[in-house]
């Protein structure tokens, strides 16, 4: 939810962030209110901006210093990167946008301003065009630096080999295992409860059908936010190097008397409050201690990346990765698959190869 200053409900942001996913709702409402607090400072009427106030946003959004991380005086100071404004910009845009559709005050003047037609040039596999090419063109954001396009990052084997040797405890080896096995989105994984844990090599026991262990992923509102993205329940396997890890975790936990009562997996056993659910907090922590000791850069996201990765290399069918990965569209598989260096190398050898070879048969 979006309150004022006198924590007074913003109506028209709530119902905006009402019909959003837990998390994306999470992401969207501090980047409203940001919208309309500038507006409160600068005296700009949030529903009727104009384009040189929007502009002005923008620039406020990259030129406004952010908040020092450190309290130490002469800590040096913080911008917002380009790609941040763009995210901002991006919600607000959205916003603006529902509550002209949705009658709440804002002109479709507004809207236009904010967005212009613009025509794929490349569409994705599988889209219509329709037949005049009518569904090519799209609506594009004005509001937009241009920034570089970073790529998504990934893990080499020997890296998550890395980080993994670079855990203090058994609790932190077993989240980097399961995040690089299965591939799960790290809400997911903070999300999971014992009784998904079926780790057995019959589960017949508890209920389950499933041959041989693995992991249940299922949607829940859990205490500590976690939030698994997909509305779709799936069950993934793990390997035995998996549950060995967890089994070393299961010592660890159960030497703390606190984390007995609680149902979910991952856990605080090191700080208080001790036996509560881990939250994201707590694990990005965990994984910015892990990245200096390995001496590059790791997060969980990129645990997914390279487990997607790897399923792809191992031949491993589309529809398959889809499922196991919990993407909805096929298409949302392609940002997954990373090439390696061998495998660009292999490809310039073999594109070589077939050319000496043509000309071997032209001079005979």
């Amino acid at each position: 939810m979006v309150v004022d200053e006198f924590f007074e409900l913003h109506e028209q942001s709530c119902l905006f962030l009402a019909g959003r996913e837990f998390n994306t709702g999470k992401t969207y409402a501090p980047r409203v209110a940001l919208y309309l607090s500038w507006c409160k400072e600068f005296g700009v009427e949030w529903t009727e901006p104009t384009l040189a106030q929007l502009l002005a946003f923008q620039r406020w959004l990259v030129e406004e210093p952010l908040p020092p991380r450190s309290s130490r005086p002469g800590a040096e100071r913080r911008y917002r990167e380009k790609s941040t404004a763009n995210q901002i910009t991006g919600t607000m845009t959205d916003f603006l946008r529902w509550c002209s559709l949705a009658g709440l005050g804002v002109p479709a003047t507004v809207v236009t301003m904010l967005v212009e037609p613009r025509f794929l040039r490349f569409a994705p596999a599988g889209f219509d065009p329709g037949e005049d090419g009518q569904n090519l063109q799209i609506e594009g954001r004005r509001l937009k630096f241009k920034v570089a396009v970073p790529g998504y990052e990934w893990l080499t084997d020997e890296e998550v080999d890395q980080v993994i040797a670079a855990t203090t405890h058994a609790r932190d080896r077993f989240l980097v295992g399961l995040l690089a096995v299965t591939g799960m989105r790290i809400g997911e994984a903070l999300g999971l409860r014992r009784e998904d844990m079926h780790f057995l090599p019959d589960s017949r026991l508890l209920g389950c059908k499933v041959k041989g262990p693995h992991v249940h992923v299922k949607r829940r509102v859990n205490s500590n936010n976690a939030f698994a993205k997909s509305v779709d329940p799936r069950w993934i396997p793990v390997d035995e190097d998996t549950v060995s890890l967890y089994t070393d975790y299961r010592y660890e936990r159960d030497a703390v008397p606190q984390a007995e009562y609680c149902d979910m997996v991952f856990v605080n056993l090191f700080r208080a409050p001790l036996g509560s659910p881990m939250k994201y907090d707590n694990t990005y922590e965990l994984f910015v201690r892990l990245a200096t000791r390995a001496g590059f850069r790791a997060r969980p996201h990129m645990l997914r990346h390279t487990a997607i990765t790897r399923w792809r290399r191992k031949k491993v069918p589309r529809d398959v990765r889809q499922n196991l990965a919990g993407h909805r569209s096929p298409a949302s598989q392609d940002r997954y698959s990373h090439a390696s260096d061998q495998e660009k190398r292999d490809a310039v050898e073999l594109v070589a190869a077939r050319r000496r070879q043509g000309r071997m048969e032209q001079g005979g």
